[in-house]
């Protein structure tokens, strides 16, 4: 390796095991000659080996011209990165790349045990891996010693400053010795970053890397136009259609993370979450997942998924459009990297496009202007797909000899072909049914009064269906009242009913249940997949109709099958033992008839007094005031009640007996 000439033999050592035969651009620039020892600011874009290439830089400086390490002390080395996910990142890198030198690397990331971290710091380490909120917590307790830090490397320096680590950034910067060497890797170089290389970097070399321009060439940007309430069934039919072995998915909150989880989880994906709500330990097992094959879409939020290296990671889809434009890059840049071909699809409802044009302008990057894949193209795929599986090429086993000749002479090939098939559609989830709409450039707007010029989209009307033809009528146990909508029952009929969606009719939903209608050739095959019971997902019960349902009737009783109509008032029984009585009746016994503007009288002088009620007694017939009324016969005086128990005093204050202090007062 002629590119490798300059390198420290270690490191030129793990680079041949490793199956490096060329360099990239910012490696080979980092291996300059003219540029150790020097400080250096490098702007490179993602994917374009920077791991590597600091890693190699920072090699003369460690080793001292010798090929190992000596015994492990306090730290030679420190490399600073924003997230967790990309420090550990760059410690596994580092952990191939300086095995043949002996090196021994520690990473200090938030989220780990900082005990474990701790120990591993007394220890001894060569190179320091960790995000600058841990190392600064280290270094504020004594548990890391900078006093032999020979090189700091920033990795990412633009996300920690958008991230609000200058001041953290600059509390690692001074605790290290001044004479140290200081390289900086961004993506961009803001202003925030040439003035932290100003104040903390000498005279340092500005690299820029001259494949910038050809950024981003090995990734076809596809802008999906779609209808605003299909931006999810859109991504659904993405993912189905292209059938990666990795994809990520980028939202732009953790609550829409959360929720596209659940959606594609319900849809048979093998999906995991990376959001910064989750824990070290769970983040660290997502990403696992996704590189050992038992995931193979993640949903992310931009901060989560910022410099992750996931392999054979094909397909980049975004499903809410970046804030800007650097945004868009570091996303799109999670695939097309080291020579490999990636996709970087974007979902643009149709209210959205200027957003989404204005930040491809910015990218400098021309997208094709297409709309998603729709059902019938990802069915197609999908039969491709099995016609040239590589299952087809593989000689059956000795063992399985036995087995393959009873399934042919039982079953023949046609049936055997109807069973594969339907094993195949039952493993993926089926593709969505998308609103057409039209896709139009800038070339296509018209102009709008006032001079100011707007895009048209007009959905474009679908093709009027034809007659369906002879069919058949079920009934499922679940309506409106059940959220059931069109987009999953038709799935979860095919899947559990062996059908295709040709098969299905007409779908009448109603509160309580769901007529839908099903071509008659297909009934025996779906009553033989549903089975005895007759039951779907989620329980979901099915009943075959005699004919064609009734839907006149609005709510359906389906215990005695009579509809809940209201009956007349008239109609009602009248009740035999009312308990109350007219109004008129009870002012008739209380001494006429009580009206609103007639106040009730206490007293009617026309009335005969033998008429009267107690409550309307004439005043002469009360006593006096001040005169006591007569005692009620056999009733005792008060004095001769009996006395009170046990010598207690009438009147008396409950409570506890007073006490006296110190000085003879009581409380």
């Amino acid at each position: 390796m002629s590119d490798l000439k300059n390198a420290v033999p270690a490191i030129a050592k793990a680079l041949s095991k490793r199956g490096y035969e060329t360099l990239t651009p910012v490696q080979e620039a980092m291996l300059d000659p003219n540029l150790s020892g020097s400080d250096a600011l490098v702007s490179a874009q993602t994917g374009s080996g920077k791991t590597v290439a600091f890693g190699i830089a920072i090699a003369p400086n460690l080793l001292d011209d010798g090929e190992r390490f000596g015994r492990a002390e306090a730290p030679l080395a420190l490399i600073i990165a924003p997230t967790r996910e990309l420090a550990l990142q760059v410690k596994r890198e580092f952990d191939w790349l300086y095995e043949p030198a002996g090196a021994v690397i520690a990473s200090c990331v938030g989220g780990m045990d900082i005990r474990n971290e701790r120990r591993a710091l007394e220890r001894g380490a060569h190179i320091v891996v960790g995000t600058p909120g841990r190392i600064c917590d280290h270094i504020r307790r004594n548990a890391l010693d900078m006093s032999n830090i020979r090189v700091a490397v920033l990795d990412e320096a633009d996300e920690m400053l958008d991230l609000g680590f200058r001041e953290d950034l600059e509390f690692i910067l001074e605790s290290a010795p001044e004479d140290r060497r200081t390289l900086m890797f961004s993506a961009t170089v803001p202003s925030g970053i040439a003035k932290l290389a100003k104040q903390y970097q000498n005279n340092a070399v500005r690299i820029q890397i001259a494949s910038e321009e050809k950024q981003h060439a090995d990734i076809e940007y596809r802008a999906l136009v779609v209808a605003p309430a299909d931006r999810e069934n859109a991504i659904v039919n993405v993912l189905r259609y292209y059938e990666a072995r990795n994809a990520i998915v980028f939202c732009s909150t953790r609550a829409n993370v959360n929720h596209l989880t659940a959606r594609l989880s319900n849809r048979n994906f093998s999906v995991v979450a990376l959001s910064g709500e989750l824990t070290q330990n769970e983040r660290t097992h997502a990403l696992q997942a996704m590189r050992d094959g038992r995931a193979r879409v993640c949903i992310a939020t931009d901060v989560a998924a910022r410099g992750i290296d996931l392999p054979g990671l094909e397909v980049v889809i975004h499903a809410d459009l970046p804030t800007n434009s650097e945004t868009l890059l570091h996303r799109s840049g999670r695939t097309g990297r080291a020579g490999n071909k990636g996709i970087s699809a974007l979902i643009v409802p149709v209210n959205q496009r200027r957003k989404a044009e204005r930040l491809l302008g910015g990218a400098d990057v021309t997208p094709n202007w297409v709309r998603p894949p729709s059902a019938d193209e990802v069915i197609a795929r999908d039969q491709e797909r099995l016609l040239n599986d590589p299952i087809f090429a593989e000689e059956a086993r000795e063992e399985e000899q036995d087995l393959i000749a009873k399934l042919s002479e039982q079953y023949g090939a046609e049936r055997l072909a109807t069973a594969l098939v339907a094993l195949h559609r039952a493993r993926n989830a089926a593709p969505e049914d998308l609103i057409e709409v039209s896709v139009q450039g800038k070339d296509a707007r018209k102009p709008r009064e006032g001079g100011r010029e707007r895009q048209e989209f007009e959905p474009t009307p679908r093709t009027p269906r034809g007659e369906f033809g002879p069919a058949v009528w079920f009934s499922l146990s679940v309506g409106r009242k059940q959220n059931a909508e069109p987009r999953w029952l038709i799935p979860m009929l095919c899947r559990n009913g062996s059908l295709t969606k040709a098969s299905i009719g007409a779908i009448k939903m109603q509160p309580e249940e769901t007529f839908v209608e099903i071509a008659a050739d297909q009934v025996d095959d779906f009553l033989g997949a549903i089975g005895p019971n007759k039951t779907l997902e989620r329980g979901v019960r099915v009943k075959q109709l005699d004919g064609v349902p009734d839907l006149s009737r609005p709510f359906e009783n389906r215990s005695n099958d009579k509809p809940f109509a209201k009956r007349a008032y008239e109609d009602r029984p009248a009740r035999e033992d009312s308990r109350k009585e007219p109004r008129g009746e009870r002012g008739s016994e209380r001494g006429g008839e009580w009206t609103k503007d007639k106040p009730k009288k206490r007293f009617n002088e026309d009335r005969p007094a033998g008429e009267r009620s107690f409550s309307e007694r004439p005043f002469s017939d009360r006593p006096a005031r001040g005169e006591k009324p007569a005692r009620k016969e056999g009733a005792k005086p008060y004095a001769a009640k009996a006395p009170f128990k046990d010598g207690a005093k009438p009147f008396a204050k409950k409570g506890k007996p007073k006490q006296a202090n110190a000085k003879g007062k009581t409380w």
